[in-house]
């Protein structure tokens, strides 16, 4: 399923109209909607509001399983701290994982990274850290490639390469160009 479908399923799980998320998380009724339609994406800090407010993780609302494509799920054990540097965070993480495409308009991110501390195999239901935001399936392969090759080298730190810098407007993320 992917993110709008989620979305709607646990609202409704939760017996809530969009009115009533869209007060809970102080945004218009109409945000909801397209989140719901996949018209539109939530910014990071409500998703993260999102996430607590409906008492569920970041992974199991985002979509199923984070992969960065149907026919090939990326998945990075090992130890590295991570420097996001778009997203001033410094995290330690022993596994990352790319969200499913999340939006098909122009200058607008399609994919997010995820980190966790955890090193078990199942990422479900683990704690997850935000690490940042893509404009192509080709960038986050190469980046989750990169800290692979970080990680069986034993390189203790790794800044990402390939995150897209990005503005926060009331409309949605829009992608920076570089």
């Amino acid at each position: 399923m992917s993110f709008a479908e989620n979305l709607k399923q646990l609202r409704k799980e939760k017996q809530m109209s969009q009115e009533d998320l869209a007060e809970l998380l102080n945004v218009s009724r109409q945000s909801v909607s397209k989140w719901e339609q996949g018209l539109s994406y939530p910014e990071v800090e409500t998703l993260l509001l999102l996430s607590k407010r409906l008492s569920v993780s970041l992974d199991e609302m985002l979509c199923t399983g984070y992969s960065c494509a149907e026919s090939q799920q990326a998945t990075i054990t090992g130890s590295i701290t991570i420097t996001s540097p778009n997203e001033n965070i410094i995290v330690a993480c022993c596994t990352v994982k790319s969200s499913k495409k999340m939006s098909r308009r122009k200058n607008k991110p399609k994919y997010a990274l995820f980190g966790s501390d955890r090193c078990d195999s199942n990422f479900l239901g683990q704690p997850t850290t935000f690490l940042g935001w893509y404009a192509s399936e080709e960038l986050i392969s190469k980046e989750i490639a990169a800290i692979y090759n970080a990680i069986s080298k034993g390189i203790p730190t790794y800044t990402l390469q390939y995150s897209a810098q990005v503005q926060r407007r009331w409309s949605g993320l829009k992608l920076v160009s570089k």
